[in-house]
């Protein structure tokens, strides 16, 4: 079968030779040269051109550290904003923990949270500001003048107590009775496991306003029997994640794709909803690092939980006490709203001038912590996928975990670490534009959350861990150590590396096989706008811009799949079945091939049906949609090319 390409600026359309009635000439005008045999022949990042990538003994590579300075990141323009503060958008669970919830929420390992949320939170903006600017999406971690710090599983467990091993959160957003067997209409659904269906005025697309949730399901009645109390359960457990895991930038939205999650509440406690939750805080930090972006959603109790456990000299007073789980300790902290600017200052400045010893690698091992642990984290499955390089998933949301750049977080030694993993691409993908199957649309990293345990590094505990020499020497070479100006630093690069570090012998990085890189290699003006309003257009084709009307990707938010618009008239979507916007899993480097996704076990067991991403099945018995494709096709090369004046004809397409 035989193909050819048409490229432009504005469009990629590929044909195949057996539609007839095609005739282009002269198009060579219009064409690029080839691509090169190999794809990423010409990419800066590619194995090609840096050998180190697969070097057991080559360090990480600055050009490849820092390669987001030169997109829109903001520490490359720290000069330019140096009071620039981020916007917290969360908003507490308000609905009341009954009694009667306790034995679901047990079960699916969402107790401690529930216990933590009854605990009221606010967040240290100009804190959190001053680590965003340390935050780097190339290697997940923060980069801290004494080397690098993260928040990794081992964090999650006992911060917020939640399960960490367990199946993937993924599967469908929306279109559950098309994914799922035994799934229904979204709407037709949520009226049958919640018993009520909001009114259109508390609906966006596909999420529900919490103020409606907390109206309907606040208080359980006391004579309810079982069928209401699980009702009430289920929307409990909607607002608890909504709220407290995955919130969006609306901070008052909880969105439907809960629905066959809460449909079996029995098997919620099979699922890691702490790597879910750490791959939606990574993602959130990713795109508030963008200098073009403030708002800054995501599991934020956890974030600065993590930093006063781990930098005590950062810690509020008078909270000496705690309980499990630990994120517990600070409730009631009321950080100074006022003066935002000079306080990012003030932070950025300390953060500079910190040691090594001012950071507690392990901050866990203390008897008092020990005597608050809860055994369930102790249980080594979970204790394992602590230290496991493995992908961490929400729904459409792919990120890394890298701790072999933080092994002394788990008592090892660090020596100058590898390349870290280049997922550009898939970090500027949340999942808009259409809905599909994800595990399906991307099988190569779920399938490396499903082999976790064939990831998980091994090195050697030393008694004092922390970063070796060599690792020192060279994160003083090439590391960004210090973001405030020199007048205000008083210039401490002259601090010699401490002895101890002499002493703790060489260190190695564990042996490992990472995937290819999935670099983004789209023009710098799109990769600046990751994360905000602009980014979140979708694409569409003229004609279904015209019958729609109107845009409905531009939200405020960066949850993933708020896609198209909803009724109640049987639960049925507006959605027209296109996959606009950006596709996953077709050539990016995830080994995805769409032609293969057919229908497959989900993460819910038999509960899920997976079906060809592209929907092949439908299209292969219904001919006219494809004529409608094709005849949109002509039309749309006829407009874009009738003032080119290129002598290009096109003769009127027919579907034989």
């Amino acid at each position: 079968m035989h193909s050819f390409i048409i490229r432009t600026r504005l469009v990629r359309i590929m044909c195949d030779s057996t539609i007839k009635g095609v005739r282009i000439t002269l198009i060579r005008t219009i064409i690029p040269p080839p691509t090169p045999q190999n794809p990423r022949e010409n990419d800066p990042d590619s194995l090609r051109e840096r050998p180190e990538r697969t070097s057991l003994l080559m360090e990480d590579d600055p050009a490849r550290l820092y390669r987001l300075d030169g997109v829109a990141h903001i520490a490359g323009v720290i000069n330019d904003e140096p009071e620039r503060c981020i916007r917290s958008m969360r908003r507490q669970q308000g609905m009341r923990l009954d009694d009667r919830y306790v034995p679901y929420l047990q079960m699916a390992g969402l107790y401690h949270l529930a216990r933590l949320n009854d605990r009221w939170f606010r967040l240290d903006e100009a804190l959190v500001s001053a680590f965003v600017e340390r935050w780097r999406p190339e290697t997940h971690t923060f980069h801290m003048p004494f080397g690098e710090c993260t928040i990794t599983l081992h964090d999650v467990a006992y911060q917020l107590g939640l399960p960490v091993d367990g199946r993937y959160v993924s599967g469908c957003l929306s279109e559950f009775h098309i994914y799922i067997d035994g799934g229904r209409p979204p709407w037709v659904w949520f009226q049958e496991l919640l018993g009520v269906i909001p009114p259109p005025s508390q609906v966006q697309k596909y999420a529900v306003n919490c103020s409606w949730f907390q109206e309907t399901f606040g208080e359980c009645p006391e004579d309810a029997d079982d069928d209401t109390v699980r009702r009430y359960v289920r929307a409990y457990i909607m607002m608890l994640l909504g709220t407290q895991l995955f919130a969006d930038k609306s901070g008052n939205r909880i969105h439907i794709r809960w629905l066959p999650y809460v449909a079996r509440l029995e098997e919620l406690g099979t699922y890691s909803w702490g790597s879910a939750a750490l791959a939606w805080l990574y993602r959130c930090m990713c795109r508030v690092a963008n200098r073009h972006v403030v708002k800054l959603a995501g599991p934020l109790q956890l974030l600065q939980s993590w930093i006063f456990w781990r930098f005590p000299q950062f810690r509020p007073a008078g909270y000496e006490t705690f309980s499990w789980p630990l994120a517990s300790r600070w409730a009631g902290y009321n950080p100074s709203g006022s003066e935002k600017g000079p306080r990012v200052r003030s932070w950025r400045l300390r953060i500079d001038r910190l040691q090594s010893r001012e950071f507690i690698w392990m901050p866990y091992n203390s008897p008092d912590v020990l005597q608050v642990l809860h055994p369930e984290v102790l249980e080594p499955r979970h204790m394992a996928v602590w230290r496991s390089v493995t992908a961490l998933i929400y729904f459409a949301v792919i990120e890394w975990h890298q701790i072999d750049r933080v092994l002394p977080q788990f008592g090892g030694v660090q020596a100058p670490p590898r390349p870290a993993l280049n997922i550009d691409y898939l970090m500027s993908k949340d999942g808009r534009g259409g809905d599909r199957w994800f595990p399906s649309s991307m099988p190569k990293w779920h399938a490396y959350w499903d082999a976790r345990h064939d990831s998980v590094l091994r090195f050697k505990i030393v008694a004092d861990p922390g970063p070796s020499h060599q690792f020192l020497q060279w994160w003083t070479q090439f590391g960004k150590r210090f973001l405030a100006p020199d007048i205000e630093l008083g210039d401490p690069r002259s601090v010699p590396i401490p002895v101890e570090a002499s002493q703790r012998g060489p260190g190695r990085v564990p042996d490992m096989d990472p995937p290819d890189d999935v670099p983004d290699r789209r023009r710098v003006e799109r990769r600046m706008g990751v994360g905000t309003r602009r980014s979140q257009r979708q694409f569409r084709w003229p004609d279904h811009t015209a019958r729609s009307g109107a845009d409905h990707g531009d939200d405020d938010d960066d949850q993933p799949g708020h896609v198209g618009e909803c009724t109640h008239d049987g639960g049925t979507s507006t959605h027209d079945g296109g996959h606009g916007g950006e596709w996953y899993g077709t050539g990016l480097g995830d080994g995805a091939d769409t032609g293969d996704a057919g229908p497959g076990p989900g993460p819910l067991g038999d509960y899920f049906v997976g079906v060809p991403a592209d929907d092949q099945a439908e299209q292969g018995g219904t001919p006219g949609r494809l004529q409608v494709g094709l005849n949109t096709l002509h039309q749309m090369l006829t407009e874009l090319l009738s003032g080119a004046h290129l002598g290009l004809s096109l003769s009127p397409l027919t579907n034989k």
